[in-house]
């Protein structure tokens, strides 16, 4: 019988089977696709001469994060390539905000859209040296984080710690506003924060806008060598090597409650799999709850709360293989593995606002990646291989540009979303479309097909709004990857920390489950004491 089931080989699932081997449990993945890797895959399904990321391409979370960190996956045959700059969001008049591998450059940058800029970049930059290590720690360890947040605590102490705490629950617009004269330093923190489905006018987005810039800056945007999916085929690997396994192919129906504890899988094909400690979910919290474990062991307070459970917004992606470099007006931008595309602010805040009222957006902020530009392996020479995506509404209530788009995402649909999205990219790299060979497009429902995960198009495992992160992640009151039924723990993206390839969701799943098995384990051994002194007495 084995110690424990993985369900799902997405980064989280692998990484908790990864620890749970480190701690000497028999452990098996079990993944419903006929591979693992969940939204960390690529393939050379655009063209067999390009290989294209299906889903996530850059890690600044892998590259920070010291769950992915501490697994040395180096051993395992991963490395790691940079595009010459980070990222770049170039304007229609040629300027462009780009976020440089130098904090110096960077800051030089920024000045000339404004004089002063500069500097604030930089004691940006001196406040994220001064909290990193500890914001890190609290961020990627289960809420509350006690040790790490005294630290953090610690550090802000005194006249600044007031002001910084503010600035980071402030909207990315006014904080923009209040750090930045100019255009560039306001794009950066604004775009980024709309990596996740934080509007320019949310609470908490000037927060995760700093953040994703303070991680570029200071460890990049990486790439595995050779396409996403070899970070997924290096944990298989450590994990094999450990003695553990995954199953490709293998859905799991349902999880086997008796008396109050998780004793197993059913999976679809009817196979009955028990375990000896523990079954980790890696699924999302409304498939998990009512889903895999059926209602009536689950309290009914919790079942209501999962009602008002909220998905971050859709995703429509489209791959190219490309016969050239993109053409970019703006000339920095050529070198940037990630590139923001957007007039300005107020048209991120147009582009948000219109998601919010349920309507196709009619011109996409649009994020793209040049990952020949980052990895020269992914392509010919002189080539590229590129992907962009931009949000769309879960649900759809029109369209804002003239296409009809209802969120059927039929071919038509499709076609037209596709057509919208490079005709953004084409202002901004005029013959852009002329260099395409082969395009792939991934609508919503088709991110769904492939990862269950990804409801509806959506890559964060639920909304990065403050009204569902820390202790109200996945519903309010709970913030930890333990679940009503023991022995079961969620160990996905709608967990604390949420969304993003960082491991920390199934790692504090895994130390969860060690943790109360450990636990158990003293229990038993001071009843066992107990009963041994209660017979030597009756011996006497």
């Amino acid at each position: 019988m084995l110690d424990a089931v993985v369900i799902g080989a997405g980064p989280n699932g692998l990484v908790a089977a990864n620890l749970l081997a480190d701690a000497g449990w028999s452990v098996e993945v079990l993944e419903a696709q006929d591979e693992p890797g969940g939204a960390v895959r690529s393939d050379r399904g655009v063209d067999p001469a390009y290989t294209s990321d299906m889903f996530s391409a850059f890690y600044p979370l892998a590259a920070a994060s010291p769950v992915i960190q501490g697994m040395q996956l180096q051993a395992e045959g991963l490395s790691w390539a940079h595009a010459p700059s980070v990222l770049a969001h170039p304007l229609p008049d040629g300027r462009c905000a780009v976020l440089e591998r130098s904090m110096e450059a960077t800051a030089d940058g920024l000045d000339a859209f404004a004089a002063g800029d500069g500097p604030a970049w930089a004691r940006m930059c001196g406040t994220w040296k001064e909290i990193s290590r500890d914001l890190l720690d609290a961020l990627f360890t289960p809420f509350p984080p006690l040790k790490a947040g005294a630290r953090l605590a610690l550090r802000l102490r005194g006249p600044v710690g007031l002001p910084l705490a503010r600035s980071l629950v402030l909207p990315a617009r006014r904080l923009g506003e209040e750090e930045f004269r100019g255009d560039g330093g306001r794009l950066l923190l604004a775009g980024n924060a709309l990596h996740a489905d934080l509007a320019p006018e949310a609470a908490g987005s000037g927060g995760y806008g700093w953040l994703l810039c303070m991680l570029g800056q200071h460890y990049g945007f990486p790439v595995p060598v050779g396409g996403a999916g070899q970070l997924s085929a290096a944990l298989v690997r450590r994990l094999e090597r450990r003695g553990g396994s995954v199953r490709c192919g293998e859905r799991v129906r349902e999880i086997v409650v008796r008396g109050g504890s998780a004793v197993g899988v059913r999976t679809a094909s009817g196979e009955a799999i028990p375990v000896r400690r523990g079954v980790l979910a890696d699924v999302s919290a409304p498939d998990l709850y009512g889903g895999l474990v059926d209602e009536r062991h689950l309290p009914r307070a919790l079942l209501d709360s999962m009602q008002r459970f909220q998905w971050d917004f859709a995703t429509f992606k489209i791959d190219w293989a490309l016969a050239g470099r993109i053409p970019w007006t703006a000339e920095a931008a050529g070198g940037a593995g990630t590139v923001h595309l957007s007039d300005s602010v107020d048209e991120l805040s147009r582009f948000a606002a219109q998601l919010a009222a349920g309507r196709v957006p009619d011109r996409p902020f649009t994020l793209l990646g040049q990952m020949t530009t980052a990895d020269p392996s992914r392509s010919p020479a002189g080539t590229e291989s590129a992907w962009a995506y931009t949000h769309v509404p879960q649900t759809t209530t029109g369209d804002a540009g003239e296409d009809g788009i209802t969120g059927a995402w039929d071919e038509r649909e499709q076609d037209a979303m596709a057509d919208r999205v490079e005709r953004q990219v084409e202002r901004f790299a005029p013959g852009f479309r002329s260099l395409i060979r082969a395009r792939r497009i991934l609508a919503p429902p088709t991110l769904q097909a492939l990862d269950t995960n990804l409801h509806g198009g959506a890559i964060n495992g639920g909304t990065a709004s403050l009204h569902q992160q820390l202790v109200f992640r996945p519903v309010p009151g709970t913030g930890r990857p333990e679940t009503p039924v023991r022995g079961l723990y969620l160990a996905s993206a709608s967990a604390h920390p949420g969304g993003g390839v960082h491991g920390a969701c199934g790692a504090n799943a895994a130390r969860a489950a060690i943790r109360s098995t450990a636990g158990a384990a003293r229990v038993l051994t001071s009843a066992q004491r107990l009963l041994a002194g209660r017979l030597r007495i009756q011996q006497r």
